[in-house]
């Protein structure tokens, strides 16, 4: 297709860039702001621009003489159209009073040029009925968001008064919205809220725990508090059936007997409670993806899509180790390797939607035979990754099921004791949050210790 399209380019510019920093010291640390070698769609002027960068990373003085050397060490002086065509170059511009105006015309013409060469290579995987559609779709993903690093190149850099005045603006927000300490995304938990001031935007949570150790029932209770609230979510759930997750997300809300709803032996009245709930839990703004291999591309833009119709505040993904990560490369790499991509990928996806993203992951069996259970953050599947992206690392705990009647650190009984512990707080304290949770796991709330243990806690 890109044969039959005329390539957008604009030599005369290319010629004033690279004259003006030939002629001019503050040309080149301006230009190198905005442009690459490959942005210039005249090769000669792509080794020049090369040369151009080297020396000027190197600390090198830069004139018609010293690049003309350089280009002779490179042998790429005879290609480029010997000594005449540098200096014809630097004839061919009188100033460098332009040059931001005409860098980032050639960059724009550069990402055209990218945008219909790409465009050009998904038709083709389009067509190829041999390319899985899951690999075409996740590789036009890569082109553009290699293009949106491109356009927004350096848009990033603020000087000292533009941040504080962005930090105060973030601030003050969080003086106006916040409700009893809490500046985000409420939790649903009351200390967890205090721990955490809420789940904050552009932060990546990973709460990780043993299987059969409740992490799809508290994401639930975290997602369910945060629609209550009015934000949006976004569940993608590859373990669990949709389906599934609405019994238990009816059976967090309402008082019918779980066991009795999942056999559908329901009585009248639970029936009618099961069914009134229902109706609740549908008008939050909550949506669920249950798709069995998608990957955190897919992920990232199904997020994306909602983000443009502002119904995007909040992503939670269960879990971790069962998401498909899809690459070209993907025989290449070990299993260790493809998570630390994902959990990057999820911190990514994170600041750009800017929203909180949590992620369930699986542990180790390492906390296993330890005394008492206790996880730790070291009992992280693939741990390196995962604890140096998240900003926030909690793992579930139920004492109860490691055969404890009291819980050590707490002295609290176990029965119906949650724990989550924050291993990792990059922005706040660590430490231990409880929760209460009936034996079915289908009803969290938060904590007090049972009147008995409080009655001898006096006597004592």
């Amino acid at each position: 297709m890109e044969k039959h399209i005329n390539m957008p380019f604009a030599l005369d510019y290319e010629t004033a860039v690279l004259g003006a920093c030939l002629l001019e010291t503050k040309a080149m640390p301006l230009a190198i702001k905005f442009l690459r070698a490959e942005m210039f769609y005249d090769d000669r002027h792509q080794k020049i621009f090369s040369a151009l960068e080297c020396m000027f990373n190197e600390g090198r003085s830069i004139d018609i003489i010293t690049v003309t050397e350089e280009l002779k060490r490179r042998g790429e002086l005879e290609k480029v159209g010997g000594p005449f065509f540098i200096v014809q170059l630097s004839s061919e511009v009188a100033s460098s009073a332009h040059l931001e105006t005409h860098a980032l015309t050639l960059k724009d013409y550069y990402i055209r040029r990218e945008l219909i060469k790409g465009q050009s290579k998904m038709l083709a995987m389009a067509v190829d009925m041999t390319v899985y559609t899951e690999d075409a779709i996740a590789a036009t993903q890569e082109m553009l968001d290699n293009l949106n690093k491109d356009a927004a190149w350096n848009n990033s850099l603020r000087d000292m008064e533009t941040l504080m005045s962005d930090t105060i603006e973030l601030a003050e927000e969080r003086r106006e919205k916040q409700e009893e300490g809490v500046t985000g995304i409420p939790t649903g938990l009351t200390d967890l809220d205090v721990l955490t001031s809420g789940w904050q935007k552009g932060e990546a949570v990973v709460i990780a725990a043993r299987p059969a150790m409740g992490k799809t029932m508290v994401s639930l209770h975290l997602a369910k508090a945060a629609a209550k609230a009015g934000h949006n979510v976004l569940f993608c759930s590859i373990e669990m059936q949709g389906e599934r997750l609405g019994d238990r997300l009816i059976l967090l809300e309402s008082d019918v007997n779980a066991h009795r709803w999942r056999s559908g032996q329901t009585a009248p009245d639970e029936w009618i409670d099961g069914q009134n709930t229902a109706r609740e839990l549908a008008k939050l703004p909550m949506m669920i993806d249950d798709n069995p291999s998608m990957s955190m591309d897919y992920i990232r833009a199904e997020a994306r899509m909602l983000k443009s119709k502002g119904k995007c505040d909040m992503i939670i993904i269960d879990y971790l180790q069962l998401s498909d990560m899809k690459s070209n490369d993907r025989a290449l790499r070990n299993r260790e390797q493809e998570v630390a991509i994902a959990t990057r990928k999820a911190k990514l996806m994170a600041k750009e939607m800017d929203c909180p993203v949590i992620l369930l992951s699986q542990l180790n069996r390492d906390s296993e035979t330890r005394p008492g259970k206790r996880p730790q953050l070291s009992d992280l599947r693939e741990s390196g990754a995962i604890e140096q992206d998240a900003d926030l690392v909690l793992l579930l705990y139920r004492p109860a099921l490691a055969g404890l009647a009291t819980d050590k650190e707490s002295g609290y009984p176990t029965d119906g004791l949650g724990i989550i512990i924050a291993a990792k707080h990059r922005n706040g304290e660590t430490g231990n949050v409880y929760f209460s949770h009936n034996k079915s796991m289908t009803k969290i709330t938060d904590y007090t210790p049972p009147m008995d243990w409080l009655m001898n806690q006096k006597t004592n």
